[in-house]
């Protein structure tokens, strides 16, 4: 800028700024090296296409290449070598639930009031899936159904909930986490047909959903922890087993020592009318 501006020599507008006069003639050449390098990281990428810079300076360094780690970052990142971002399929639905939906925020306050459900996921010995949809009462802690099947959509969760309907009458609310098979439009739809409303916990969120979480977790310890079924309708026999035994024998501290039949009878006995849907 000097020697263009004010018609000087180089030599004396270097000596002006202090700048040494090689400095100011330095033209950036890629060395031999670097070259080689950039050919071998080249190589390296097409070898191992998933890996990044680090990966990729460790078997640099490996073969012996004198580098360091932010030589290679920048050389990576000129050369366009890194990884694409992964594309996350879109499952077309969005969670729906809040925090003011947890047990803690939306209590059950009577027999009837708040139902929750959800799943329980393992397998065969054949190495198959299968799930358990668990239904419970909050407020009694009756475990009232469970559907065994090695895979349960919203038609199986509506079909499920029909035959629990018939049988223990229709909870006001329904809690559930924003699995797709509780959140689709045909099962919200046909569950306010029958003036039930479905509330959504927070999505990750599976504390919020803690007594149902807990019912599951009793299940699972205490019956596939440490046994192998063979089949679907193994399971469904053993699960309606526990299910009764837990209904039947399993005291609870928050029902006062009882368990969630004698504590659902005493509520009847309390409570004669109107048993199947929200009386206190």
């Amino acid at each position: 800028m000097l020697i263009k501006k004010y018609k000087v020599s180089e030599r004396r507008a270097c000596r002006l700024v202090g700048q040494h006069r090689s400095s100011n003639r330095y033209e950036p050449r890629p060395t031999d090296l670097e070259a080689k390098l950039v050919e071998r990281m080249h190589a390296l990428s097409l070898e191992h296409p998933k890996w990044g810079y680090r990966m990729i300076h460790g078997l640099l360094v490996a073969e012996g290449w004198p580098v360091n780690k932010k030589r290679i970052e920048r050389l990576w990142r000129r050369e366009g070598l890194q990884v694409p971002p992964r594309k996350v399929k879109a499952s077309g639905q969005k969670a729906v639930g809040e925090d003011a939906n947890s047990t803690r925020r939306l209590p059950a306050r009577y027999r009837n009031h708040v139902w929750s459900y959800d799943f329980i996921k393992r397998r065969t010995s054949d190495g198959r899936p299968l799930r358990v949809l668990n239904v419970i009462d909050e407020f009694t802690r009756v475990g009232l159904g469970s559907h065994v099947a090695r895979g349960i959509g919203a038609k199986g969760v509506r079909e499920h909930l029909e035959k629990l309907f018939e049988i223990h009458g229709k909870p006001t609310l329904i809690r559930a986490d924003n699995g797709r098979e509780f959140i689709a439009d045909s099962l919200l739809d046909w569950l306010g047909e029958q003036q039930v409303r479905g509330v959504f916990i927070a999505k990750a969120s599976p504390w919020q959903n803690g007594i149902n979480e807990r019912f599951n977790g009793t299940m699972e310890r205490e019956l596939f922890g440490h046994e192998v079924y063979h089949s679907i309708l193994e399971v469904q026999f053993v699960v309606d087993a526990w299910t009764e035994k837990y209904n039947t024998m399993r005291v609870h501290r928050s029902l006062k020592g009882q368990t969630p039949a004698a504590y659902a009878k005493m509520l009847q006995e309390a409570t004669p009318y109107n048993l199947g849907g929200g009386s206190r």
